[in-house]
C-alpha cells in the first residue's frame, strides 16, 4: 500500500518538464459598491517551451476560488401542512465562491488520482468539508449546499471555457455574480499533459468594498457602539421626515 501511495504521489506531482505557465490577469482587484451588479476578469497567459513541444494534447485548467467561510445548511420539511426546519448541520469552512474552467470535460484528460491531490474540480475541491461531514452521516447536507451554490453562482464548472490557440496561447473569462463575498480570492492555472500535470500558477485577486460602503463596513466591525448610534438616528430621523412630509401634503 505505501508503494501505490508513494506512485500515486509521483505520478501527480507536476513534471519538471520544459513547460511552463506565464500568465496575467485583466484586473487584480475588484471594488464592491452600491451598485455592484457584477464584475468580470479576464484570465490569459501563453506556454513557455525550453525544448521542442512533448507528444500528446496539452490542456489547460484555470480556477478561480473564493475566501473560506463558515455556513449552516439547514433541511425542511412539511409538517402538518407546514414548512419548518427539522435538521441542520454547521459546516465550519466552505469557500464562499469557487469555478472552473477547462479546455474540455475533465474526465477527458485528468487523472481522478492527480484530482485528489489538486482538488481542482468542484466536489474535490469542497473535501475540506464534505469529508468530515460525511463521517457524521451528513453527506446529504453537502450535496444541498453545492446545489444551491451551483443554482446561485457561487459554484461554476466550465468545461470548454478556457480558450487554447497552436498549443500555446489561452485566455478564460469568469463571470463574477452580483452576490461576490468581499476577501482574498486565489487563481490557480493547471499545464496538464498525458493525465499529469506539468505546471502549476498562482495569483492573488483582491475583492474589497470601497467608498461609503468600505467606511461604513469599517465603522461597524471596529465601533460597533457608534455604528448603532448612528443607525438608531438615521432611522428615527427617517421616519421623521416621513412623517413631516405627510403632514405637509394630506393634511
Amino acid at each position: 500500500m505505501l508503494r501505490l501511495a508513494l506512485l500515486l504521489i509521483v505520478i501527480a506531482l507536476p513534471a519538471r518538464a520544459a513547460e511552463t505557465v506565464v500568465a496575467g490577469l485583466s484586473r487584480e482587484s475588484i471594488g464592491i459598491t452600491t451598485s455592484f451588479d457584477g464584475s468580470e476578469i479576464l484570465i490569459f497567459g501563453a506556454v513557455k517551451r525550453a525544448a521542442p513541444e512533448p507528444s500528446g494534447p496539452l490542456d489547460v485548467i484555470v480556477t478561480l476560488e473564493g475566501p473560506q467561510g463558515p455556513v449552516t445548511v439547514r433541511r425542511k420539511s412539511r409538517q402538518m401542512g407546514i414548512w419548518i426546519n427539522t435538521g441542520s448541520v454547521e459546516i465550519p469552512s466552505a469557500p464562499t465562491y469557487y469555478a472552473v474552467a477547462t479546455t474540455r470535460p475533465e474526465h477527458e484528460f485528468l487523472a481522478p488520482e492527480v484530482d485528489e491531490i489538486y482538488r481542482i474540480t468542484v466536489p474535490q475541491a469542497l473535501r475540506n468539508y464534505t469529508d468530515a461531514i460525511e463521517r457524521a452521516n451528513a453527506a446529504p447536507y453537502a450535496e444541498a449546499l453545492q446545489r444551491i451554490r451551483l443554482r446561485q453562482s457561487l459554484y461554476k464548472d466550465n468545461p470548454g471555457d478556457v480558450k487554447l490557440l497552436d498549443d500555446t496561447l489561452f485566455r478564460a473569462d469568469f463571470k463574477l455574480p452580483a452576490n461576490l463575498i468581499e476577501g482574498d480570492y486565489k487563481v490557480r492555472i493547471f499545464l496538464v499533459r498525458k493525465y499529469r500535470v506539468i505546471d502549476e500558477y498562482t495569483a492573488p485577486v483582491s475583492v474589497r468594498k470601497v467608498g461609503l460602503e468600505r467606511w461604513l463596513y469599517a465603522l461597524s466591525q471596529n465601533y460597533p457602539p457608534l455604528y448603532g448610534i448612528m443607525s438608531l438616528a438615521l432611522a428615527v430621523f427617517a421616519g421623521w421626515a416621513a412623517n413631516a412630509a405627510f403632514r405637509r401634503f394630506f393634511s
